[in-house]
């Protein structure tokens, strides 16, 4: 799909606040809000826009988060490990890289001790040869920014 100013816009708006209402869109980009409606709708439905989602501090929200890597045993493929994955509710987000380690899983959980209870779960499949898991202190996201959400601290 090809998208021109008043579309890159219309999605800068979307990226700073999701649930901003149409005329408000409307009038930041300065049309009405049946021909706003109808750019969003073409975007939904030709895939441009995925979704909506919240933004969560999650310092507020009482969670931790890490990123383990994984390392693959001999004959396993990645695609076994982004099922693995998506099996597994506290993974977030599943990444293939280049290089060592084979993929990087983004993980969010209650406390250490159920970070070790995921972990143990992804060693126990056999498909993995190690992990590395490094536990998130704090972060940045320039989603949040852009969202004007506040300091993870």
């Amino acid at each position: 799909m090809d998208l021109d100013d008043i579309d890159r816009r219309i999605l800068g708006v979307l990226r700073r606040n999701g649930r901003a209402p149409v005329v408000d869109i409307a009038r930041a980009v300065g049309l009405s809000a049946a021909p706003v409606s109808r750019r969003i709708e073409r975007m939904e439905s030709s895939g441009v826009i995925l979704g909506y989602t919240t933004i969560l501090d999650e310092a507020h929200a009482g969670s931790l988060e890490a990123f383990t890597e994984v390392r693959l045993t001999g004959p396993t493929e990645t695609g076994d490990i982004e099922d693995l994955a998506r099996a597994i509710p506290e993974v977030q987000e599943f990444f293939t890289i280049s290089g060592d380690p084979d993929a990087l899983l983004r993980i969010r959980v209650q406390d250490v001790d159920h970070l070790q209870r995921v972990v143990n779960s992804l060693r126990r499949t056999g498909k993995l040869s190690g992990t590395k898991t490094l536990i998130v202190m704090r972060s940045w996201s320039r989603a949040l920014d852009d969202a004007g959400a506040t300091s993870l601290d």
